[in-house]
């Protein structure tokens, strides 16, 4: 039997979301996090590597990992641990346990919320209202502060209401509700020092950071014995009072003697007294009453991509931080959630065994209706194709799969469904020939896909864009039904009549 035009895209579709998806059989965890000022930082451990074992010992899952390294560490002497990752092996020495952050490999690309991980949300708004490029600045200092502190699985993204406000959303896997209000409450301060001396605070002494142009960039990429290193440079200004204060302090320096081109200290950067990074001072600043200076820095990696992406990377953080590195705003906590992970848990079971029973009840009902097994069997493959779609798409724009989405996957299956069925009615008339009849089915469920589709629009900004999930997967649902499942419902059901 020739498969039709129509059948072949939704086989393809189907192939191509489970690429998309991908379920991930490895063994291993993955690491989230490693602190910047540790051994295994400096041994080149990084973030998103795969842990394979540690000294010959297979890591399966977190709590193989878990285990192992109790049983090490600590201890009273430093002891030899083999690393083994998917990207080389690594030597530690230390009598403690390694400052890093893992958790289980991911099953399949799909990303999940919150409400499915485990964690904190909280709902942020300034005491001002702020505009777009305001609140853009709020999230980037923020983030880069919650970085500072070491909290993986950081999601912050703006979020705005129907009547214009816009929010922060702040989310934190394995936080504690008391924590995000104690790091968010806190407006934080920023500092530049020479030595013990304050130089110029964040968001005070600085009037002008270069972002773009002529004054900011990366200027040069270099290769060296470890791979390729990339450096930066933008200029910033400075008012006038910390320009005195630059000129008294650099004079008391004297020339770096293994670098004669800058001076003996460095300018420290601090955020809630925490070092985020040292710059070093040009000699040809030592004395001098200058308002514009150039901060400069570099970025490293194995290949010369990697080091240029670091080192703008690096760069835009710094410049964040000089522009408003102590928060600008004193904010509010609008709504602030919790969820543990054992019940996101519970939420996934419960809705994969509630979704899996109400596609099954409805081939039942459409087998005693129409009396044709055939007829419920394509509708199982449908509504089982559809989700697979879903789920393709969403891993495909790395979209987060929280209840929300998830409550608009099972909206866009019920939408689903209810059009098959007006496929299958519409072919059991008689009034017209078969193809009449399917033309006029697909004509309806048109126009009910345009109905659906313009009532989703207002909830992708309802309740501060808490619902945009919702929002999301049923557009995607019934878009993907539209114009590639129901068409081929519509084949197969044309074919089936005719047997």
């Amino acid at each position: 039997m020739k498969i039709g035009i129509k059948i072949w895209i939704l086989i393809i579709s189907i192939i191509l979301a489970l690429l998309l998806i991908k379920p991930n059989f490895d063994s291993g965890v993955q690491i989230t996090y490693v602190n910047q000022n540790s051994t295994s930082y400096e041994q080149g451990i990084r973030q998103n590597m795969i842990i394979k074992s540690i000294d010959n010992s297979e890591i399966k899952n977190l709590e193989d990992y878990t285990n192992i390294i109790t049983s090490k560490l600590p201890s009273e002497e430093n002891i030899k641990l083999t690393i083994q990752t998917d990207s080389g092996n690594f030597i530690l020495f230390t009598n403690k346990p390694p400052e890093i952050i893992v958790k289980n490999i991911p099953f399949t690309r799909i990303q999940t919320g919150l409400d499915l991980r485990g964690g904190s949300r909280a709902l942020v708004e300034a005491e001002t209202p702020l505009n777009s490029q305001e609140l853009n600045d709020l999230i980037a200092v923020t983030s880069n502060r919650l970085n500072v502190y070491g909290l993986s699985d950081v999601v912050i993204r703006p979020v705005n209401d129907l009547q214009g406000n816009n929010f922060m959303l702040v989310e934190i896997a394995g936080s504690t509700p008391s924590e995000l209000q104690d790091l968010i409450s806190k407006q934080g301060k920023f500092e530049a020092k020479i030595g013990n001396e304050t130089l110029f605070i964040g968001g005070k002494d600085i009037t002008y950071v270069a972002r773009t142009g002529q004054q900011a960039g990366i200027y040069s990429c270099d290769q060296n014995q470890q791979g390729f290193i990339c450096s930066f440079r933008f200029a910033i200004s400075l008012s006038e009072e910390a320009a005195k204060k630059h000129a008294s302090l650099t004079d008391k320096l004297t020339t770096n003697s293994t670098n004669p081109g800058y001076l003996s200290k460095p300018l420290d950067l601090y955020l809630d007294n925490k070092l985020v990074d040292s710059l070093l001072i040009s000699s040809e600043l030592k004395g001098r009453v200058t308002t514009d200076i150039s901060i400069q820095g570099s970025g490293t990696g194995s290949t010369r991509e990697e080091a240029f992406e670091n080192a703008e990377n690096d760069m835009k953080q710094l410049q964040t931080v000089l522009i408003t590195g102590s928060l600008p705003y004193k904010l509010n906590i609008v709504k602030l959630d919790t969820i543990s992970p054992l019940l996101g848990q519970k939420f996934i079971n419960s809705i994969l065994i509630a979704g899996l029973s109400a596609i099954i009840a409805v081939a039942l009902i459409v087998f005693l209706r129409y009396k044709k097994l055939n007829l419920s069997l394509a509708v199982l493959l449908t509504a089982f194709s559809e989700v697979l779609i879903i789920l393709g798409i969403a891993a495909l724009i790395k979209w987060n799969l929280d209840l929300p989405s998830i409550a608009g996957i099972i909206a866009a299956i019920g939408t689903g469904v209810d059009q098959q069925i007006v496929v299958l009615d519409e072919s059991r008339s008689k009034q017209l020939s078969l193809k009449q009849r399917i033309k006029r089915a697909l004509f309806i469920i048109l126009g009910a896909y345009f109905t659906t589709l313009f009532s989703m629009l207002p909830l992708y900004w309802a309740g501060a864009g808490l619902l945009k999930g919702f929002a999301v997967t049923t557009i995607i649902g019934i878009s993907a039904g539209v114009f590639i499942t129901r068409p081929a419902f519509a084949e197969i059901v044309k074919r089936i009549i005719k047997e």
